[in-house]
């Protein structure tokens, strides 16, 4: 039997029920409940598109978000970036860093003692780079020194990141050790320096009297009538600071100017002690106050005078070479500073024509 056009367009369906009339109640209710399962079955086959759609979406979204918990539940601390926490390993670890630590400490210690009480006394200042760049140097040997000390169950923690650290280390624990074992009161490697400034004084045998010019250029210009010169006794006067001996620096001068080259002068260690006075209330030129050339306490600052000429100086240019001499520890300290003063004739003045 062939289909009927209502099963071609509804396949799997029933079709309604076509019968002739009831005339009875059992033939009504046969076919009232074949058109209830007709139209159950309906209901069953035949889904609204959206709602397909939006429960197929749902699913995806379910079946993603379990998959995803699942895999991170299977994710090991090493795939997330973390890395496998043993207590066991991690003290034995930071046992050996500890022990790598002391020990780069006291070979960069043995290091540093090496250098200022071997090696230094007998390098000269001219040869001094070596004095850190040798102890620098020992970097290299921090990997072996740790082969040859430390036993295998520190060694097996040790990598490259060790020798990085330990070099650092190595490197700025010398230089602080570097810097206590050559300062006072454990060494001295400089010499003592100008405590404020140098002045030049002239001694008429009554008052002292101080240039108008201060120095701080390291020069100093002296102006005197025309035809005259800078007369009396010409005096340098200055002080030195050092952080250690304050005491113990000598002090040579040498004048040359254009006429005579007067050698090596020495200094005068009486003048400042008998004429405390008169140098406090001295006066310049222009009769300003006389600058301070301690500015320290007396036991801080050592002074010095020497007398440039007795019987004064011409007009020209004076070159004052200083040189100061300490014996330090380890070396000899020497300092040398070059001076320039200047006797000129006042201009004359402009005629008033």
């Amino acid at each position: 039997m062939s289909p009927t056009r209502y099963q071609l367009r509804h396949p799997g369906l029933i079709p309604p029920c076509r019968l002739s009339p009831l005339k009875d109640t059992a033939d009504l209710r046969w076919c009232f409940n074949r058109s209830l399962h007709s139209l159950h079955a309906t209901r069953r086959t035949m889904v609204d598109l959206n709602t397909a759609m939006a429960a197929a979406s749902a699913e995806q979204k379910r079946r993603s978000s379990d998959g995803s918990q699942e895999r991170k539940k299977r994710r090991t601390g090493k795939d997330m970036g973390i890395e496998p926490f043993d207590p066991v390993t991690y003290v034995a670890k930071e046992k050996a860093d500890t022990a790598s630590m002391w020990l780069v400490l006291t070979f960069t210690a043995v290091v540093s003692l090496l250098m200022r009480y071997v090696l230094m006394p007998n390098t000269s200042q001219e040869k001094s780079d070596i004095l850190y760049l040798l102890p620098i140097a020992a970097i290299v040997l921090i990997p072996q020194v740790h082969r040859m000390v430390m036993p295998e169950r520190f060694m097996e923690h040790y990598t490259k990141g060790t020798w990085f650290k330990s070099g650092f280390l190595h490197l700025f624990a010398f230089l602080a050790l570097s810097f206590l074992l050559v300062n006072p009161p454990l060494g001295d490697i400089v010499a003592p320096q100008l405590a404020s400034q140098w002045a030049i004084v002239t001694d008429d045998g009554t008052e002292l009297v101080y240039s108008n010019d201060n120095g701080k250029d390291g020069e100093i210009t002296w102006t005197v009538d025309q035809g005259a010169s800078l007369t009396g006794e010409v005096w340098l006067l200055f002080g030195l600071a050092d952080n250690v001996n304050s005491n113990g620096a000598s002090v040579s001068v040498v004048l040359e100017n254009n006429d005579i080259s007067n050698g090596e002068l020495q200094s005068n260690e009486t003048f400042w002690t008998e004429n405390q006075e008169r140098i406090a209330l001295a006066r310049t030129l222009d009769n300003r106050s006389a600058p301070n050339l301690l500015p320290h306490e007396e036991n801080s600052d050592q002074p010095f005078a020497i007398q440039l000429s007795a019987s004064g100086l011409n007009v020209g240019e004076h070159q004052i070479t200083v040189t100061i001499t300490e014996m330090g520890d380890p070396w000899e300290n020497t300092r040398t500073y070059n001076w320039t003063l200047r006797v000129v004739e006042e201009l004359p003045e402009a005629d008033a024509s």
